[in-house]
């Protein structure tokens, strides 16, 4: 009854907010579960995780578990430019970038959506939809240059594996914000997301196995509890309200949306793991919050 009282293009912001603070607080869990974890190994146990669960929720929901014919190169896809992104390309990042910094620069995404979407999907971007792109894109930048400019050359330097991982993690997300848009699959969310994510996981496992060391008896609650929120809250949660919030609004201004990631991952990384926080990042946040107004109206 709810849903009927609520326009589809708010319900598609409600569950970009959702998105957006799930992906945002799941930066600084990241970097301390690269330092807990071996990398590779937790991203493969929360990827199993997180499509044991899914498949179980699809389950009780007496869902269909299955795609129909000919869409299983779609799922796979999708799986990996949604889901080995993040799990893969923007866990390396972390071993070189802090998690403010990897949060910033992930959220370059919304331009390689816009650039994507306009050939492919025909989303010719209007005028309210550039100026919240250049406003949202405006707050990334503030919290970029600071960084920037405080940081000697040589660490500069030594960062740019982290960024071109951090890049390349932004650039597939928004193939697949795109390719999702295009070729949707028919499946219930529930099991379209476990399928997703264990297409996604699947060139993780080659790496866990041949390069991590399985010590788990050294893992600290506090790991584990990590592990439990990608899977629980990053994972299954934010992919279910991103996967709805794509069918309600536009990719480009749902990729817009997803600026406010950054400035929330900069805030929780500030208060969890006492990463820079003042008021280059305070404005940054108006001008991400700005931009992301003037693109819900496009």
């Amino acid at each position: 009854m709810t849903s009927r009282l609520v326009s589809p293009r708010l319900m598609g912001m409600l569950l970009l907010l959702v998105t957006a603070f799930s992906w945002g607080l799941n930066w600084p869990v990241l970097k301390f579960a690269v330092g807990a974890w071996p990398p590779f190994t937790f991203r493969l146990l929360s990827g199993v995780g997180g499509a044991a669960l899914m498949f179980a929720v699809a389950l009780a929901r007496h869902e269909r578990l299955l795609p129909r014919p000919g869409q299983w190169l779609r799922l796979a896809t999708a799986g990996v430019l949604n889901i080995t992104s993040w799990m893969g390309l923007a866990t390396l990042a972390l071993l070189w970038l802090s998690a403010s910094e990897a949060a910033i620069l992930a959220y370059t995404m919304p331009i390689w959506a816009a650039i994507i979407a306009w050939p492919v999907l025909g989303e010719r971007p209007n005028a309210w939809r550039i100026g919240g792109l250049a406003v949202g894109l405006g707050g990334v930048a503030t919290l970029m240059a600071g960084q920037l400019m405080a940081a000697p050359m040589a660490d500069l330097l030594a960062k740019l594996p982290g960024v071109g991982f951090i890049l390349g993690t932004a650039v597939m997300f928004a193939g697949g914000a795109v390719f999702t848009k295009r070729y949707p699959t028919d499946l219930p969310p529930a099991a379209n997301l476990a399928w997703q994510i264990l297409f996604g996981s699947a060139p993780l496992m080659l790496i866990a196995i041949l390069f991590d060391r399985w010590d788990l008896a050294r893992i600290t609650p506090t790991g584990w509890a990590a592990l439990a929120y990608v899977v629980v809250i990053a994972l299954c949660l934010s992919y279910v309200t991103w996967f709805r919030a794509l069918k309600r609004l536009p990719a480009s201004t749902a990729a817009v949306g997803t600026l406010l990631v950054p400035v929330i991952g900069v805030f929780s990384s500030a208060l969890l793991l006492a990463e820079p926080l003042g008021p280059r990042q305070l404005v940054a946040l108006g001008m991400t919050v700005t931009g992301v107004a003037l693109a819900s109206r496009g």
